[in-house]
């Protein structure tokens, strides 16, 4: 995929953008400068659809984010913290967990119902939550004809 050619560019980037985040939190220790929101949703798109080979949806789309060579919609969650949530139930899914030096730690690659089914209860943001540590536990029972298959390191 032409439009991820420089995606092996992102884990120094990464990197980069912690060692700032690091230094504004030595000269303000009482504020959190963690990226998030956008910025990790995006970066695990990207990365997501490099490792996967997906075709990204238009940004903010409902539901899904990613469509894979095979046909399956896919819903990519990315993050820096300890679980995600979802806010409906995606037919395929995928967390990835960014770290500090740009690499990232595939936590989830398999059906979306698998999840939401053993996600938390619904909060009043309208997401049900979920460890990475239970997605773990779930990844363990996703049969390897249900994950998507790494076409990029």
């Amino acid at each position: 995929m032409e439009e991820y050619r420089n995606v092996n560019q992102v884990p120094a980037l990464v990197e980069r953008l912690y060692a700032i985040v690091d230094e504004l939190q030595t000269l303000f220790p009482e504020r959190h400068f963690t990226p998030d929101g956008h910025m990790v949703g995006s970066l695990g798109e990207v990365l997501a659809a490099h490792r996967y080979g997906l075709q990204l949806l238009p940004a903010s789309a409902k539901r899904h984010d990613a469509k894979s060579p095979d046909g399956k919609l896919v819903q990519i969650k990315a993050t820096q913290r300890t679980r995600i949530a979802l806010s409906s139930e995606p037919d395929h899914l995928i967390v990835l967990r960014i770290m500090l030096d740009g690499t990232i730690e595939s936590v989830f690659n398999g059906p979306g119902a698998v999840v939401w089914n053993n996600a938390g209860l619904m909060g009043k943001n309208g997401q049900r939550p979920i460890s990475l540590s239970r997605l773990r536990r779930l990844m363990m029972r996703v049969s390897e004809g249900s994950k998507l298959p790494i076409v990029n390191e």
